[in-house]
């Protein structure tokens, strides 16, 4: 297994590399992306949104989808590592890298939306202890965003 040491992390944005990349590794996720539809949304919203890619030497293994909704906010839209390199510093590392690019431009704070805790989804659970570890903190869980499942907006400051 390689170290964690071992990848790097590059802006890729408006690229069929971008869209591909989104593609392989949602597809390898059914338990945390699963519902095609919501897959489709996320592909082509790599086609238009800025995205960071973490590679291990020649293999793309996570992307990271983000949003500039005002000047000192933005958003994950999507964070997906490849099942075998979970839990090895990539998804902190693409973290880093996002509130690395957007810091300079004054943006102050990054929001996450992520299934609520009313859902017993261990996989969920799993994730949203990943958003406490590198720092976001939960702000607010609705029903108003996904009809029958509650959304939970976590929140971290990019100082």
């Amino acid at each position: 297994m390689e170290d964690a040491a071992a990848y790097r992390t590059a802006r890729v944005t408006g690229s069929a590399e971008l869209v591909d990349v989104t593609a392989r590794l949602l597809d390898q996720l059914p338990s945390w992306f699963g519902m095609p539809e919501a897959n489709a949304g996320y592909v082509e919203a790599a086609k238009r949104l800025p995205g960071l890619v973490a590679y291990a030497g020649a293999e793309a293994v996570g992307v990271l989808l983000h949003e500039r909704h005002f000047p000192e906010a933005a958003e994950i839209h999507l964070l997906a590592v490849s099942p075998s390199w979970h839990r090895r510093g990539i998804g902190r590392a693409l973290v880093d890298a996002v509130i690395a690019e957007i810091r300079p431009g004054g943006c102050r704070m990054l929001q996450v939306k992520t299934l609520g805790a009313r859902h017993p989804d261990p996989g969920y659970a799993k994730t949203r202890a990943f958003y406490r570890a590198v720092g976001f903190l939960p702000l607010e869980e609705t029903d108003d965003l996904w009809p029958g499942n509650p959304c939970l907006i976590m929140v971290k400051w990019c100082h």
